[in-house]
């Protein structure tokens, strides 16, 4: 099920002409209590929407920067339920969430409650990376009664066959991941990495976002040109535990 929300605000920053740029923030990195405040400011640099990262104990996909950011999150006190909370708190969400968790955290919260509180939060979409295609069900039942996105990744390693029924089953946007590994900020990527956007392309009318080991405004905009935008993690994350926000404007503004 796509989200009304996040699905119209994709498709107007795409008519304006703009390259789609969704940034990663950790949730609780800093605290909870100013999550709104970053997402105000986020916003007004000009992302499409915010992925949101629940803090886990054994993030998988997570490079260094971001392991941290999860570490410091915990340390805080951070819970899935307190970052619920916190978004209830919210007058309104201008802005689409995507929360970014693993699967251990949705299952001991519980799957039926996870996707009530996520409605009733207003969040636009959910993606799990370690949930493969043959399970989500469990998930995508709850989600869907909800209208909640499921995200689905892409990784190049995968044979053309698997990326088609990923791409067709994809719900908001393709997450395309542009790299074999963590994630983490990298200085260039796989020339064959354009190839396989472009690819991916072909196989879903929804947007195509690469993701993983972005961290400039050229890597940006040159990976754009093969797909609709781009998300970027660890140089944001790392910019705000800095108190850089500048260096965040000028990258989303430069990247889109």
């Amino acid at each position: 099920m796509t989200n009304l929300f996040l699905n119209q605000t994709l498709e107007a920053k795409r008519a304006e002409g703009k390259n789609l740029l969704i940034p990663y923030i950790m949730a609780g990195d800093g605290g909870l209590d100013i999550l709104e405040e970053r997402l105000a400011f986020l916003e007004a640099c000009g992302a499409a929407a915010v992925e949101l990262g629940i803090p886990f104990s054994d993030p998988v996909a997570d490079g260094p920067v971001i392991q941290d950011a999860g570490q410091r999150a915990l340390a805080g006190g951070t819970t899935l339920e307190g970052v619920l909370e916190t978004l209830q708190t919210f007058q309104t969400l201008t802005i689409p969430v995507v929360f970014m968790t693993y699967f251990n955290p949705i299952y001991t919260y519980g799957i039926e409650r996870f996707a009530k509180d996520c409605a009733s939060a207003g969040v636009s979409g959910v993606i799990i990376p370690d949930l493969p295609l043959e399970e989500e069900q469990i998930v995508t039942d709850s989600l869907n009664q909800r209208d909640i996105s499921h995200i689905r990744l892409a990784a190049m390693t995968s044979p053309d066959e698997r990326l088609t029924a990923i791409a067709q089953r994809t719900e908001g946007f393709l997450y395309a991941v542009s790299v074999t590994g963590t994630t983490g900020a990298r200085s260039k990527h796989d020339s064959q990495v354009k190839t396989y956007l472009q690819t991916l392309k072909t196989m879903t009318d929804a947007p195509v976002l690469a993701g993983f080991g972005i961290s400039a405004p050229e890597q940006a905009r040159d990976l754009s040109s093969s797909c609709d935008g781009v998300i970027i993690g660890s140089k944001i994350v790392d910019a705000f535990h800095k108190g850089e926000t500048d260096t965040i404007k000028h990258l989303i503004e430069e990247s889109i």
